[in-house]
């Protein structure tokens, strides 16, 4: 028996949030002991005057405070100094090591002055406990901010999560029975009723409905369903009764893959996130030597105390250079963006193709399911004099019902969705390449190409033009014959889709070339592109030739996606720059796919590269403002506009910064949750 995958994550993503909750308490709680201490000394420097050191007493007052300032670097700042200890293990250097340089460095030159304040000249006994204290109060201020940031972008997991029914009723042993869904076996008939939550995915055995899918695809119109339709799991039975037969049950339902693949995508970095790693990885070394080095200047060429405005510069620098924010930048914006379109009905699987839709230049789009519907239709039924729609079509039908071929099973559908039944034929045969032929009621009855009629000496040139026109418009006509005589004309066709003409030109209006691939002849390729305002297409095309189209443009320079739902274009997907899969197509071209379209509509595609876009904007907003305060904030904390100006930045305005830095991300990345996709 499977376990249910979707409530596994549902009781990981609870425990993860009552794990950040705690961590958010702890957070503030810190920030509340550094800052109950910092905030009085701030306040206290600023309005009564100079913390300086010239008595036993203030000795003995600062040394206090020095010990309280030591509590608070022990209680609310240990993650800090564990952090920056870990790092100097592992011989590197991170956020920790420059915040417990700046604190450290600013408590023990404080305690020195406190405890020798006579190895020290007259202006340079001061003591810099307040720094210390708000530094971490207002960097544990930060950490929690973002903490409860985080906690939001899990948002679009957890609604995936709340979608799965919690039960399901199951008929055994011809009675209905609740039961947990994780119990639910393969096989199972399930009864469904109004309103309730379809518990597993499966087949549609008896009854008939309409499903809510819209959480799931996006689509908000209800999709009527009948015997032999599929059903998902998480999606709103709406108006009737059915019993379906569960197919896929647990971690193999398409809502806990989908659950896997949003987390998954969350969780990854793309090739922009990766940068920001590796800059951090030089800027903290960088700024520690830059913090030495302002230092150095001060002791040499600085006024008097020069030691405290050594100090006071190395620590600044130390304390405003820390690119807490960075941290953020990338994460943030997956997080919220691969969320977003998940909500639009687009499954993004990694960062990497999140990031590379937004550069695309050229869209491959094969023809059938993804242009169009992938299952022919009827279109028309041309009929020769004395012959009747009803009639025609029931003799028709009754030769192709025992027929697998496409072009004939959309003939019985058509019948039978108008009330028309088959009937017993005898006498049937297949010509191969031309037609069929049988025997109702002692009629002769052939139905096949034009081949088929001029080879039996049936006279169609009263219909041929009409046959021609209908062939030019990309559908298949067929005659049909009763005694050597022709009766009718009938079309079949794949009919595209009703918004691709639309969705096409989205995609156009985005500057992106649109190539159409197909394994159908040139006529019916050429039709239907020039009824979808595609210029550009290649017919009879094998999947082999679909993978050298792609190869082919990539070669030319082009940045390539590839759209399919088939297993016969699994193979393009994968070597696409980004392979889009159709939902409504094969697991095998899913699972080639960097991402999936959840409708089968071809809106999801400028969904997905408008979703990418945004979110590749935001994180270089965001970088931008992770590094902003710190790179401009250097070089004024290190003291070039002390000369000048006689500036000089404190450490606590430092942390201030630094905290300002983290917000502004933070505060970006969620403008995402307001981008509306459709627009774009």
């Amino acid at each position: 028996m499977q376990i249910e995958a979707s409530a596994s994550e549902g009781a990981a993503i609870e425990e993860k949030d009552k794990a950040e909750a705690q961590y958010y308490i702890k957070l503030m709680r810190d920030m509340t002991l550094a800052l109950l201490l910092g905030v009085p000394l701030m306040i206290y420097r600023l309005t009564i005057g100079e913390m300086t050191v010239t008595t036993s007493t203030e000795r003995l007052v600062w040394f206090t405070i020095g010990l309280l300032t030591l509590g608070v670097m022990i209680f609310s700042g240990k993650h800090f100094y564990i952090g920056a200890w870990h790092s100097l293990k592992n011989h590197s250097a991170n956020m920790d090591t420059l915040i417990a340089l700046g604190t450290g460095t600013a408590w023990l030159y404080s305690m020195v002055v406190v405890a020798v304040p006579d190895l020290l000249p007259l202006m340079a006994r001061h003591v810099y406990f307040e720094a210390t204290a708000m530094i971490i109060g207002l960097i544990n201020l930060g950490l929690a901010l973002e903490v409860k940031a985080r906690g939001k972008t899990s948002e679009a997991i957890k609604r995936l999560i709340g979608l799965q029914a919690k039960t399901a009723r199951v008929i055994r042993d011809d009675k209905d029975i609740d039961i947990p869904i994780e119990n639910v076996l393969q096989d199972d008939l399930v009864r469904v009723r109004p309103g309730e939550k379809i518990s597993v995915d499966g087949v549609v055995v008896k009854g008939h409905t309409a499903v809510d899918e819209l959480m799931l695809t996006g689509e908000p119109m209800p999709v009527e369903k009948t015997v032999g339709d599929k059903v998902v799991a998480g999606t709103i039975n709406k108006a009737g009764s059915i019993v379906f037969k569960a197919t896929r049950v647990g971690k193999d339902t398409a809502l806990a893959q989908i659950i896997n693949m949003v987390k998954r995508a969350q969780n990854s970095k793309p090739p922009i996130g990766r940068l920001a790693d590796v800059i951090s990885a030089y800027f903290v070394p960088v700024i520690m030597i830059i913090s030495v080095l302002s230092a150095l200047a001060w002791l040499n060429f600085g006024p008097a105390p020069s030691i405290a405005f050594a100090m006071v510069s190395a620590t600044t620098v130390l304390i405003i250079a820390c690119p807490c924010a960075l941290g953020l930048a990338t994460p943030m914006s997956i997080m919220v963006g691969v969320g977003k379109a998940a909500e639009a009905g687009v499954l993004i699987r990694n960062g990497e193709a999140l990031q590379t839709a937004s550069k695309i230049t050229t869209m491959i789009l094969d023809k059938t399911g993804t242009i169009t519907e992938g299952v022919p239709k009827v279109t028309d039924v041309l009929l020769a004099d004395n012959q009747t729609h009803d009639k025609v079509l029931m003799l028709v039908a009754s030769i192709e019902a025992g027929s697998e071929h496409p072009l004939a099973m959309a003939i019985v559908k058509s019948a039978k969705e108008q009330g028309i039944e088959p009937q017993k034929v005898s006498g049937f045969a297949a010509i191969a390449g031309q037609g069929v032929e049988a025997t109702f009621d002692n009629s002769t009855l052939l139905f096949g190409n034009e081949k088929l009629m001029s080879g039996r000496g049936v006279n169609i040139a009263s219909f041929l033009d009409k046959a021609q026109a209908l062939a030019g418009e990309a559908k298949t006509p067929m005659y049909f014959a009763v005694n050597g005589k022709l009766a009718a004309v009938i079309a079949v066709a794949d009919p595209i889709k009703s918004d691709s003409v639309e969705a096409i030109k989205r995609l156009q209006s985005n500057g992106i070339r649109i190539v159409m691939l197909t394994g159908d002849n040139r006529l019916t390729a050429k039709a239907i592109a020039a009824k979808v305002g595609i210029t550009e297409f290649f017919a009879e095309v094998m999947p082999e030739d679909k993978v050298k189209k792609v190869a082919e443009l990539q070669k030319a320079g082009e940045i390539v996606g590839m759209t399919g739902d088939g297993i016969n274009d699994a193979p393009a997907l994968a070597h696409a720059n980004v392979g889009f899969a159709i939902g409504t197509g094969t697991d095998v071209a899913i699972e080639s796919a960097d991402i999936t379209l959840m409708r089968g509509s071809l809106h999801g595609l400028a969904d997905a590269i408008a979703v990418s876009k945004a979110t590749l904007t935001n994180i270089k907003q965001n970088l931008f403002g992770a590094f902003i305060y710190n790179v401009a904030g250097v070089p004024i904390a290190a003291g070039v506009l002390y000369p000048i100006f006689g500036l000089l930045l404190s450490p606590v305005i430092a942390g201030a910064a630094m905290v300002f830095s983290s917000l502004t991300v933070v505060t970006n990345a969620n403008r995402l949750r307001w981008f509306n996709s459709k627009n774009h």
